[in-house]
Order: C-alpha cells, then sequence, then structure tokens
C-alpha cells in the first residue's frame, strides 16, 4: 500500500457513499477479483471494496485529490487482505494508470461521479458559503485554468452557453452580462464576488428558493474547469476497453448531463456487442436512503456487463 502521509487525515464522518450496497452487489466482485475504484471520494466504496476482496484480489483506487488518498489510507488502514493500489490522478487517464500497473484487464470498476462534500472544505472555491478563492479544482488546473481565469477571460456569449449547458441555469445570459459587467471594474477572484454578481443579475424571488441561486452557477463552473464531462466519457470508455470478460462497470451520476453521457457511451458498446446492459433503466435510490442522506436523491446507477468468453 502507499505510504500514509503524515499530515492529519482528513475526518471521514462527514460523508455517506450513495448506493453504498447497491453498487457493491451489483459488480458482483468475488475474493481474487482485480477492482478499481475510480473515484475514491470519502473511501465508502473503497473500503466495502476492500471487504469482499480477499488476499488473491487487488485493488486500485484513484481520484484526482491528494487528501481522497489520504482518507482511503486512513479508512483501510492496516487491515490484511488485497493488494491495494492508490494512485493520485484523473480518471479519464485509467489506461494510462492500468499500464503503469503492469494490468491488462479488470474485473470490476466502479465510477461514483457525485461531488464529495470533502471540497467544501479544501479552500478552493468550491462553497459559496465562505469567501475563498475561484479555483475550483480537484487536482492540477486543466491546461493551468481556473474558475477565475474563466470568469475573467471568457467572452459573455461563451460564459452564457457555458451556464446554461453545464448548469441548467435559466438566467445565463443576465447572470454572463452581470460577470462582463463586473470584471471591467475589476478582476473576479473570490466566491463571494461571484454570490453578489449572480443576485444583482437575478430576480428577487429566485432568491428565496431552497437552493442558493449561485448553485448552478457554481455547478457550471466546476464542471467547466475540470473538465468533468469530458473526463467522464474517456474514463468509462477506457473501463469498457479493460473490462475481463463477463466484468462489470457500475457508474452512479447525479444530474442529467453527466447520466445522459454515460448511458449513451454503455448503450452504444452493447450495440456493438461488447457486452450488455444490465440495468436497462437506472436504479434509483430507496425512499429510505434519499431520507437518511439527502443528497442520493437525484443518484442513478447503470451497470455494463462485458461478454463472456
Amino acid at each position: 500500500m502507499t505510504p500514509v502521509r503524515t499530515d492529519t487525515a482528513p475526518s471521514l464522518e462527514s460523508h455517506e457513499s450513495v448506493f453504498l450496497t447497491e453498487a457493491i452487489e451489483q459488480l458482483q466482485v468475488q475474493s481474487s477479483s482485480v477492482v478499481v475504484d475510480a473515484t475514491i471520494g470519502g473511501a465508502g466504496h473503497l473500503k466495502a471494496l476492500h471487504d469482499r476482496l480477499g488476499k488473491e484480489g487487488v485493488l486500485i483506487g484513484i481520484d484526482a485529490d491528494d487528501d481522497a488518498i489520504v482518507r482511503a489510507q486512513t479508512r483501510l488502514g492496516t487491515a490484511p487482505g488485497a493488494e491495494v493500489r492508490l494512485i493520485e490522478g484523473n480518471f479519464r487517464n485509467l489506461a494510462t494508470m492500468l499500464d503503469a500497473a503492469g494490468i491488462d484487464v479488470v474485473d470490476a470498476v466502479l465510477f461514483d461521479l457525485g461531488w464529495s462534500s470533502f471540497h467544501l472544505s479544501r479552500g478552493r472555491g468550491f462553497s459559496f458559503q465562505v469567501d475563498e478563492p475561484l479555483l475550483m479544482t480537484y487536482g492540477n488546473p486543466v491546461a493551468g485554468q481556473t474558475a477565475a481565469d474563466l470568469l475573467n477571460t471568457a467572452s459573455e456569449d461563451d460564459l452564457a452557453d457555458l451556464l446554461f449547458t453545464l448548469g441548467e441555469e435559466r438566467f445565463a445570459r443576465q447572470i454572463a452580462r452581470g460577470i462582463v459587467r463586473a470584471r471591467s471594474q475589476k478582476r473576479i477572484l473570490m466566491t463571494q464576488e461571484l454570490v453578489e454578481i449572480v443576485k444583482n443579475a437575478t430576480p428577487d424571488w429566485y432568491h428565496h428558493r431552497r437552493i442558493n441561486p449561485a448553485t448552478k452557477t457554481f455547478q457550471a463552473l466546476r464542471i467547466a474547469v475540470n473538465d468533468e464531462l469530458g473526463a467522464v466519457r474517456e474514463g468509462v470508455t477506457a473501463a469498457l476497453s479493460r473490462l475481463a470478460p463477463g466484468g462489470r462497470i457500475a457508474v452512479i451520476t447525479f444530474h442529467s448531463i453527466e447520466d445522459r453521457i454515460v448511458k449513451n457511451v454503455l448503450r452504444d458498446a452493447a450495440h456493438e456487442g461488447k457486452g450488455l446492459l444490465v440495468t436497462r433503466k437506472p436504479l434509483v435510490p430507496s425512499a429510505e436512503e434519499c431520507a437518511r442522506n439527502p443528497r442520493a436523491r437525484s443518484a442513478k446507477l447503470r451497470v455494463f456487463e462485458a461478454n463472456s468468453l
């Protein structure tokens, strides 16, 4: 196992994995399986997968956030069992990571595409509740771009398209206009500056709903800065190419845009004769899970199985 860092590991108490039981069961992990958790996050799924594996199994955990690696080390501790390899990086590079690890095929791959609540405490500008620099990067910025860079350089039309497409923001055009107007006075660098821009650009009734009026704007910027949709497409495609006969992929999505991408990639693989869709329609959380964990409400679980020999 990767050596444990000596700095303080983040708390594991504030995060509950969605579809914890269902995802593990759908992957049909055996004691000798080679398994990839492509999104360590809070390490809940990782720990459950580790518990299914025996000493002859291999567990690979991947996350772009170095704190997630620490969480995994803390959660797994020194428990005996499968060989564990923890890799810091973006799952879009899954094939390259497996090559570097000397692994040709895997039996199970899990993608939990939910945004981890741990990121709220990273000081990277993910939260609109506190004033932080507008970074919004999980790991190293894609092409060196932060949210502030994007906000201060993109055209008004591009910003409006981004907010509408990735955030499904109904006031995308007005917010984009407000961003351009504000940055003409000074660069937008902090989260609360952006929150105020959104509030000033939207009607008063929009400020008194269940979600913060800046929620969709922050979502859109986060997705764009980290190229999350491109990463999902590349990562799931790479996983399909490395599945052993009878191997399975399970993908948990949380909003319609990423779910549509996953649905299309898996459906195309099935049409090409690479395997079958285990879930013709995605599984959704039980009422009990939604009551216990509100972030599960929008979750969907899709499963694909490669052809057997």
